[in-house]
């Protein structure tokens, strides 16, 4: 399994929303968010139209 590095400040607020929502742990929480938004980037036709959706969610500039 790899492993990834979190601001703690970020894990922080995982944790909390994780709980709230009723995960079982972080880790399940991660994988759910990063599932869903990698079949939404799958679903994308072209690399122009993933470089566009990530500078809209800020991911890039």
């Amino acid at each position: 399994m790899a492993k990834i590095k979190i601001d703690p400040h970020l894990y922080d607020r995982i944790k909390n929303i994780s709980e709230k929502a009723g995960y079982t742990s972080p880790d399940e929480f991660i994988v759910h968010v990063l599932e869903k938004e990698l079949s939404t980037l799958e679903s994308v036709d072209s690399n122009e139209e993933v470089t566009e959706r990530l500078k809209g969610l800020g991911y890039l500039e």
